[in-house]
């Protein structure tokens, strides 16, 4: 059963579609007033698991609890559970005005006239759609848009509101104006938010815990902090593309790779030997340089400027390209000649290692 401080909890959730696990046996729980970001590649579960929480979906086996009570045969519209789906799923020959009223002008439970104009316009406000209430959703902007669905679940007053890549359809100057915006309306509304999406930026941007699925399955779960500087496995370095990674031999305390032999005593168990050092805590220096930590000979290929730091991509002898950032809070980024090799090396204390004789 959930706890008073569980808003929902599934126990050992799976779902299959002919055939193929969708979701391999999950369990998790938000707390009240929380927010979680649910961090997946596509295919990992993430859209089946919201829908099973949500009622769209049966489990082929687990339980579903919401507040305190197992819901797991208790259809949708009888959870009190909101739900943004990605493409808005908004009516067209509505208003603003009657898209966000329309729950409670046609729902099982009436409401009075007044107090649904009351809810609507209190809504409308807080997502800041003031003024375009009797505008049609088709002459809004798509930024808006993701304001009406929003608007059309909270004024529900719903407990939980799952969003399923609610930023997707949006440029990326609205994307990160309305993580913003999500963030503090959950905080006005006391509700708990499950957020489902593809981007390790929005997660780790959003959430006050990650949760990372693959193949159906919760590999990793914590703050943001955790996930980013800690990840649990391989595979989470790998889907948060902040990690180079290579593959190399972990034997006796050493991970021997194609930088050389670095001394690696804190390795964590995994199903195959990996080294993972951030791509900020590479440096480049000469090739001729003399260094005491690993060192790859890489060849300068072509830097990406990102804003608030640059990245700057290296090429092995064997291939394998590597990334370096430069935070441009760091002073003025390096310059580096195209097709000239350079030497990459690195804190060995500010690796992860990973590996079949790990701890």
């Amino acid at each position: 059963m959930a706890t008073q401080a569980e808003i929902f909890r599934i126990d050992g959730v799976s779902k299959s579609y002919g055939g193929v696990k969708a979701l391999d046996g999950v369990t998790l729980e938000a707390g009240v007033n929380e927010y979680l970001s649910l961090l997946g590649p596509s295919g990992s579960g993430k859209t089946t698991l919201l829908r099973v929480i949500a009622g769209f979906e049966a489990p082929d086996s687990g339980r579903v609890f919401f507040q305190g009570r197992d819901v797991t045969h208790l259809p949708a519209h009888e959870r009190g559970i909101g739900f943004v789906f990605q493409n808005f799923a908004l009516f067209p020959h509505l208003t603003v005005r009657q898209n966000v009223a329309f729950g409670m002008a046609n729902g099982v439970e009436k409401v009075a006239e007044a107090e649904i104009a009351e809810r609507t316009q209190s809504v409308i406000d807080m997502v800041g759609l003031t003024g375009m209430e009797d505008r049609g959703v088709e002459q809004i902007s798509g930024g808006q848009r993701q304001r009406v669905a929003l608007a059309r679940t909270l004024v529900m007053h719903p407990k939980l509101v799952l969003l399923d890549e609610p930023l997707g359809a949006l440029d990326a100057n609205l994307r990160g104006r309305m993580r913003n915006e999500l963030r503090a309306i959950r905080e006005r509304m006391g509700v708990t938010f499950l957020h489902v999406t593809g981007s390790e930026t929005e997660a780790l941007a959003m959430g006050d815990r990650v949760v990372v699925l693959d193949r159906g399955q919760i590999i990793q779960s914590g703050t943001p902090d955790d996930v980013y500087s800690t990840p649990a496995s391989p595979a989470v370095a790998h889907f948060l593309n902040r990690f180079n990674l290579f593959e190399g031999s972990l034997s006796g305390g050493n991970f021997t790779g194609p930088f050389g032999a670095v001394a690696a005593p804190t390795a964590r168990r995994a199903s195959e030997d990996v080294y993972a050092i951030r791509y900020d805590r590479v440096r480049v220096v000469p090739a001729a340089s003399k260094v005491t930590g690993p060192a790859l000979t890489a060849r300068y290929v072509a830097s990406e400027y990102l804003g608030s730091s640059v990245m700057n991509f290296f090429e092995t002898a064997d291939g394998k390209v590597v990334e370096v950032e430069h935070h441009l809070s760091l002073g003025a980024p390096e310059t580096y000649e195209a097709r000239q090799n350079y030497l990459l090396t690195w804190e060995p204390d500010q690796a992860i290692v990973f590996g079949r004789e790990g701890k």
